[in-house]
């Protein structure tokens, strides 16, 4: 059989043949398209003609083409639907494709046409998305190592072999450790306080384990996270909460503190070659932030309110656990339990009353509904569509006059196979007329009826602000479009998009309950809106003292990156994390800085963007939030621009001004309006 990456794609929309294609073809497919790449490179470097914008930029931009092909399809699937041999073929290309890139960065003749150009700059007629790319893709070359010594590149060179290698292992530890941990209940005393809707998850769980009669959770987010809010059996809370905090941290072969240390230390090595005193240093002057100095005084700016609010909502949380005739101190894994009972106490609200109004399909179509009257989308299920996954959904998205805007996956369902969190990912990113194909990944817990929860709402709210900077990209090269924008401003569209999930005008739209059909009373969504700013001192502040820690393992010097406890104990408490509160992901799970380099010393970017996305929303709350002028340009100015501009002046352009942090200390109920 011919390999499908070999042949044109015939399929609706250019989806690839999933059908056709098998694993033993990747490898195949990546030899050859490495191949093909650094012949292109090698022709594009050796050009007897004169350096020009078309004859080296826009001929990278368009090199790679099966490279992007293959690997467009491949690390979708490892992320979303692995097996063994996907991940034995991960660490081959993890290492292919990091000393393709040293070699990609390391030819001479390739910089000094680069090179030449960037010098040009000011004299050549290019247009301002032209200035823009030549200025990235030098940067991204001397970034590289390209203007390093001879001596240095090599040493470049292998660090990143080594790092590409620890970096997948890292991300497959933890996706090993999250399946392996089950916590089987058999009796009513073990699930004592657990809805309905947690409980038929949960035999769905066990079910799919092998374990019939029973209920499984797990630490994935979506098991664990309603079991410590609802269970009563409060060493089963423990024993739960003690199996995530421990993730990657077990004495097992998945065990990722050796693999992390030496993350850190040489990514600190890689950076002081390239002439950087640490990697945080490095990683943030390609950052809106610039500095470490300047995202340490913005957490630092919010983690002071956040403390205040914090310490009374531990002080709360112990008043109820003593009226209900308790003596024991509020402990980590009774956070969530108790905070239901307050919010129940205080607002009326539980869980219960809420999550009969958010069906995930009603919910997407909510998410559909508010694309459709800011930008004009619809969204057309695509019933036939060859999928590599019997979860996953497609979308035609059109515009008003009914023209393609791109292919839109959903793959909602959480599964063995799938690593944790949520993402949004591209198998066809936008480039000219050629339209993209975006997924949206979530891990939500299949059952029937899937009722979500206020966060879960946000989440998918969030993934699908992703998806729209995908599919609403109109840039002509490739590697500007869509997301591909610095770190800290690519959570601006996503974050944005949650504030219209909870909006009252939004949830008559498409909060209806899942037996009745009737929409949410006005009554529940005042409350929801009462309740809106409830337990943020503690939200806020394990989102910090994970992006403190973030940043601790890429500014510290190599003797306090060797030992990961003394690390993490040392900046706690120089931050005075409270005891019951931990960081949202301690070092050893703590996938988004050390699965990848892509959020390492960035994952202060949600709250930097939050600043952006609150003070963008209070746009849209004093025009009407879905106001044509302020969607139209959103639109344009954000949305459709990519990376083809800076985001700064992105911004300025669709708000008019420079953001403020005060709509972010609002929202989240740090300071009174």
């Amino acid at each position: 059989m011919t390999n499908p990456f070999f042949e044109p794609w015939q399929n609706a929309f250019g989806l690839p043949p999933f059908d056709l294609i098998e694993d033993h073809h990747f490898s195949e497919a990546f030899d050859r398209a490495f191949e093909e790449h650094r012949a292109e490179i090698s022709a594009i470097a050796l050009n007897p003609e004169p350096a020009t914008f078309d004859n080296t930029i826009v001929a990278l931009e368009h090199s790679g083409a099966l490279l992007e092909k293959v690997s467009g399809v491949f690390f979708n699937l490892v992320g979303s639907d692995t097996n063994e041999q996907r991940q034995a073929i991960e660490m081959t290309v993890s290492a292919q494709w990091s000393n393709h890139d040293s070699d990609l960065f390391a030819n001479t003749a390739l910089f000094d046409r680069i090179e030449s150009l960037h010098q040009q700059r000011e004299h050549l007629p290019l247009d301002p998305d032209q200035r823009q790319l030549l200025a990235t893709l030098h940067q991204s070359f001397v970034r590289g190592g390209a203007a390093l010594t001879d001596l240095d590149k090599p040493r470049v060179k292998a660090i990143n072999e080594r790092l590409a290698q620890l970096e997948t292992q890292f991300s497959q530890n933890v996706l090993k450790e999250t399946n392996e941990f089950e916590l089987i209940l058999h009796t009513p005393d073990q699930t004592k306080g657990l809805p309905d809707s947690v409980l038929a998850a949960a035999t769905k769980e066990a079910e799919a384990r092998g374990h019939h009669g029973a209920f499984v959770f797990t630490i994935s987010r979506s098991s664990i996270t309603p079991f410590l809010q609802f269970a009563e059996d409060r060493s089963l809370r423990e024993k739960i909460y003690r199996a995530y905090v421990q993730c990657g941290d077990n004495d097992n072969a998945a065990n990722n503190r050796s693999a992390l240390t030496e993350i850190a230390n040489l990514r600190r090595d890689k950076a002081q070659i390239l002439g950087f005193s640490s990697h945080a240093e490095y990683m943030l002057a390609d950052r809106m932030a610039e500095t470490p100095l300047r995202v340490h005084a913005l957490l630092d700016e919010i983690w002071r309110p956040a403390q205040k609010k914090v310490n009374e909502e531990a002080e709360d949380l112990q008043q109820q656990i003593l009226a209900e005739g308790q003596n024991f101190k509020l402990a980590p894994w009774d956070w969530w339990f108790y905070t239901e009972k307050v919010r129940a106490a205080r607002f009326d609200l539980s869980e219960d009353d809420i999550k009969p109004y958010f069906h995930l399909p009603a919910v997407r179509d909510g998410a559909f509904s508010v694309a459709n009257k800011l930008f004009g989308l619809t969204f057309n299920r695509v019933e036939e569509a060859n999928l590599y996954h019997p979860d996953v959904e497609a979308y035609d998205v059109t515009a008003p006059n009914g023209d393609h805007v791109g292919l839109f996956l959903v793959d909602y369902f959480s599964r063995p196979s799938k690593r944790g969190g949520a993402w949004m990912s591209e198998f066809r990113g936008q480039s000219g007329a050629i339209r993209p194909i975006v997924v949206n990944c979530c891990n939500f817990q299949k059952s029937d009826p899937c009722l979500l929860g206020l966060d879960e709402v946000a989440t998918l709210f969030h993934e699908f602000g992703h998806g729209l900077h995908g599919l609403m990209s109109q840039v002509r090269y490739p590697s500007q479009a869509g997301t591909n924008v610095k770190q800290d401003f690519v959570e601006l569209p996503s974050q944005i998009m949650e504030h219209w999930a909870l909006e009252p005008e939004v949830l008559k739209d498409y909060a209806k309950h899942v037996s009745t059909g009737q929409p949410i009373s006005s009554t529940l969504i005042e409350k929801i809106q009462a309740a809106n700013t409830f337990n943020q001192g503690f939200m806020t502040t394990e989102y910090l003292a994970a992006s403190y820690l973030d940043l601790a393992w890429h500014e510290s010097p190599q003797e306090e990156t060797t030992h990961v406890d003394t690390l993490e104990q040392r900046t706690l408490d120089r931050i005075g994390l409270i005891d019951t509160v931990s960081p949202r992901y301690k070092s050893t799970y703590f996938q988004h800085i050390f699965a990848g380099d892509h959020y390492s010393a960035g994952y202060y970017s949600y709250i930097w963007a939050e600043v952006l996305d609150a003070d963008g929303f209070q746009a849209f709350k004093e025009k009407g939030i879905f106001d044509p002028d302020t969607a139209h340009a959103f639109r344009t100015h954000i949305l459709e621009k990519g990376g083809s501009a800076e985001p700064m002046t992105l911004y300025r352009a669709f708000r008019g001004r420079d953001p403020e942090v005060t709509a972010l200390l609002n929202h989240r109920g740090l300071i009174s309006e």
